[in-house]
């Protein structure tokens, strides 16, 4: 079943990955993946963000096959445990296989760009769909042309998510929201990650469905903090840029670091 437009939500991720740039290999085996994500439920995450293909510019490209190999069992014991499941994968064999095990939503980074088959699958599938910006056709294009991109201005993104939700099947897009990709492909300066937060809720009411922003510890964090931060500085970048998303209006956020997030917003909500 899908899930209702949120409110305000906090989408936990749970990278089953040897390659993530944050913590690759922590919770490969299924059982530690499992553990962290009931942990991050009890931490307050509100839905869990399953994937099994790391999406960094070091990381190895993998099949359909060995994506559900690693994600599986995840999707089928913590969906057991009542947990909503979101899958991150940009591959429609496996947005199906994994709605199958217990998934009601998919975040799809690529927004589609990467499988055209994956329009065609969400027909018949009764998931909320999350559509991702970047440009490209691969991960190793978006990375490839960073260093050069310039930073995409918040309309430009408004403009191509509206493409990518037109291209859906209409049950899907009415229950679809947006991301607008911090990090995927907006250029090296931070600046234009900064703007697409401070403009999620323009974005939403722009394109008339809940925006999804995931800032944690990417890249861009690294290089407005300075010097070479540890997990622990970048958590602490990564909630500061949620509340901003937050104060933008935008309706989820997704962070590495729950209970972190949760601590912020039980003052931040109450000044």
């Amino acid at each position: 079943m899908s899930v209702a437009s949120p409110g305000l939500r906090v989408m936990g991720v749970v990278n089953v990955t040897p390659d993530s740039f944050s913590d690759g290999g922590s919770f490969l085996d299924p059982g530690a993946a499992v553990r962290h994500g009931l942990a991050l439920v009890r931490d307050g995450a509100d839905m869990l963000d399953i994937g099994g293909e790391a999406t960094n510019p070091r990381a190895t490209p993998i099949d359909a096959e060995e994506e559900l190999r690693r994600i599986l069992p995840v999707i089928r014991q913590l969906a057991a445990t009542g947990a909503t499941v979101s899958v991150d994968t940009t591959k429609a064999a496996v947005a199906r296989a994994a709605a199958e095990a217990g998934a009601t939503i998919v975040n799809d980074v690529s927004g589609g760009l990467f499988d055209p088959e994956m329009a065609r699958v969400l027909a018949d599938l009764d998931v909320t769909y999350i559509a991702g910006h970047l440009r490209g056709g691969s991960l190793a294009e978006v990375f490839s042309a960073e260093a050069t991109q310039p930073a995409v201005g918040w309309e430009a993104v408004r403009d191509e998510l509206g493409e990518r939700l037109a291209a859906l099947p209409a049950n899907t897009r009415a229950r679809a929201w947006v991301d607008p990709g911090i990090g995927f492909g907006k250029g090296s300066d931070p600046e234009g990650n900064l703007e697409l937060i401070r403009h999620a809720g323009d974005l939403g009411r722009a394109l008339g469905c809940p925006v999804v922003v995931g800032p944690s510890r990417k890249r861009f964090l690294r290089r407005l903090v300075g010097g070479d931060p540890d997990l622990a500085t970048l958590d602490v970048a990564s909630v500061a840029a949620c509340l901003g998303a937050l104060r933008a209006n935008a309706q989820v956020v997704r962070v590495h670091n729950v209970a972190l997030l949760r601590a912020a917003l039980a003052v931040y909500t109450r000044i």
